[in-house]
């Protein structure tokens, strides 16, 4: 059935009282926060970055409130200034990461659907039905050079999709006398079997329990979707498993991939049906409050704290928080009953939040705030800033390596400017036993992987400074996992000197390295670790936040 949930008039975000009143805004409803999600929409249609006069234009909104909006996004980390320009930031990701750990789905059955697409060979993904459109929570994507662009919180039409077809079998006339009161903003070409095509492909998924998208989207693009119910017998998403008629003509897909996955939503069913509802975690104190104060003191005009702590309201849903009470939001988030209460009519009006009874829940529209422009952001893409910065602050060079066999392999660096400086490009190997990046990802590899390692390695001697000697790289690892970092002294180079610290995902398994690279006329190597060590973990500590967030719900490619 589809939620009833009104769109957002385009000057809503823009306007004073007299105009959100003409446009239908609920009077308790926070300016500021009007405005700021139409800062953070329209930055997501723009795949993540534009300019501060394109927001004015966009946006409508004079540009002193532009500014304003995007130094308080910026606080929060939602968003990064450089110059004119706005990028998206990585922990925008949180708002929707609440509202998946609150639908759990990628959680409990998305594992499952990896392991099926990597069983079939072809792509699989977890849609849920938002207004008159679908979006996907989960994507277990096929690695190919023809390969598929949907994103989690991608939005496309029901009408053009098969999981379109799957949620529309249970659409009442009232849900179909309510089609295109709010439209999908799907950035596809025109195109579909029109209305009465669509109503016809619904009654036959009612009645066979399936749907089939025959190159509906795009040429050459096929899709099966079946329903998934929970323990209530609604159907909670739709699993669908996507290919290209290169592989497949509709009937062969259906043929061999559907036994399958009709097999396989129903285990998922069973799994959904076992798993018992988690308690809430406990939550800690909010320090919400001393936070805007303590930005606004900074910051001042520029730090809108209405609209900070409004979009925080969001993350007080999450695992085991799916339904929340108005007294439940402000006690997670330390907001006053009033003020949480403001933002909550203001997120329902903009249809990122229903009711149901006193019981307030976040829609997948939440996704639209920034998901799909950041779901597939590489580990480089969300190092790269970080690394500006560290460069900036110590005034070397800041590289990323990962592992690639016993080279290490780099994937992102910022350089500095100087007559003698490290020259190192993106893709060049160096071997891992004689580099500081090498030896901390060698010392993170499990015991038996390294013992491995040192046993296969035939160590060469590139400088006279470069240690071969398996006994003593052993000793040098085990020496680098119990410190947390590598200082490398000319044994890659003479004269070049780089110390590295390990950069961890949300498992805590070491996926890249990150170092700062000198002369060693620079700093000697006790400077190294006095000046440049807390600087480097400061910045590795933010990769790793950011990566943390990004990875949640999403695949963070490492390269």
């Amino acid at each position: 059935m589809l939620p009833a949930s009104p769109s957002v008039p385009e000057a809503a975000g823009a306007s004073g009282t007299e105009t959100d009143s003409r446009a239908g805004i609920p009077p308790e409803a926070v300016g500021p926060l009007l405005r700021g999600i139409s800062v953070l929409r329209l930055l997501t249609e723009a795949d993540g970055t534009l300019g501060l006069g394109e927001l004015e234009r966009g946006t409508g909104l004079a540009r002193a409130t532009v500014d304003r909006v995007a130094g308080t996004l910026a606080r929060m980390g939602y968003v990064r200034l450089d110059g004119r320009q706005v990028f998206l930031a990585p922990r925008l990701m949180e708002l929707g990461n609440a509202y998946l750990a609150g639908l759990r789905l990628p959680d409990l059955i998305g594992p499952h659907a990896d392991a099926l697409a990597e069983e079939l060979d072809e792509s699989v993904s977890l849609a849920v039905a938002d207004g008159d459109g679908i979006r996907f929570v989960h994507q277990s994507t096929r690695r190919r050079a023809m390969s598929l662009s949907f994103r989690i919180g991608d939005l496309l039409p029901a009408e053009r999709t098969a999981p379109g077809a799957v949620f529309a079998a249970g659409w009442t006339p009232e849900d179909w006398a309510r089609r295109h009161t709010t439209t999908p903003e799907a950035r596809l070409t025109d195109g579909g079997a029109g209305e009465e095509g669509f109503a016809e492909r619904a009654r036959r998924a009612a009645d066979q329990g399936w749907a089939l998208d025959d190159q509906l989207i795009e040429p050459g693009l096929i899709a099966l979707a079946v329903p998934v119910h929970g323990p209530d017998g609604a159907v909670v998403c739709a699993a669908g498993v996507v290919s290209h008629t290169s592989r497949h003509s509709a009937s062969s897909l259906r043929e061999k991939v559907l036994p399958r996955l009709v097999a396989a939503a129903r285990s998922w069913e069973e799994v959904l049906r076992r798993t018992p509802r988690v308690r809430p975690p406990a939550l800690p104190p909010s320090g919400l409050a001393s936070w805007t104060r303590a930005s606004k003191q900074e910051l001042g005009r520029g730090f809108v704290e209405s609209l900070a702590r409004g979009l925080t309201v969001l993350t007080a849903f999450g695992d085991g928080r799916a339904a929340l009470g108005l007294a439940d939001v402000a006690v997670a988030t330390g907001l006053a009953r009033a003020t949480a209460r403001r933002a909550l009519i203001t997120f329902r009006h903009l249809g990122y939040v229903e009711a149901q009874g006193r019981l307030f829940r976040l829609t997948p529209r939440v996704l639209a705030l920034g998901y799909p422009a950041l779901a597939r952001l590489s580990l480089p893409q969300i190092a790269a800033p970080h690394l500006a910065e560290l460069s900036r602050r110590v005034h070397d060079s800041a590289s990323l390596a990962v592992l690639a066999g016993d080279d290490i392999r780099y994937t992102a660096r910022v350089a500095t400017r100087r007559i003698m400086s490290v020259h190192i490009t993106v893709g060049t190997r160096f071997p891992a036993h004689a580099t500081s990046m090498g030896r901390v990802m060698l010392a993170g590899l499990p015991p038996a992987d390294r013992a491995r390692w040192l046993a296969g390695i035939e160590p060469a001697a590139l400088t006279p400074h470069t240690v071969t000697a398996r006994r003593e790289l052993a000793a040098i690892l085990d020496r680098v996992l119990h410190q947390g970092y590598a200082l490398v002294d000319e044994e890659l180079e003479q004269g070049l000197r780089s110390i590295a610290v390990p950069v961890r995902d949300r498992t805590g398994t070491v996926v890249a390295a990150v170092n700062v690279a000198m002369h060693s006329s620079r700093r000697d190597a006790g400077e190294c670790v006095t000046q440049v060590l807390p600087e480097l973990r400061d910045a590795v500590a933010r990769i790793e936040q950011d990566l943390r967030t990004a990875g949640r719900f999403a695949r963070v490619p490492e390269v």
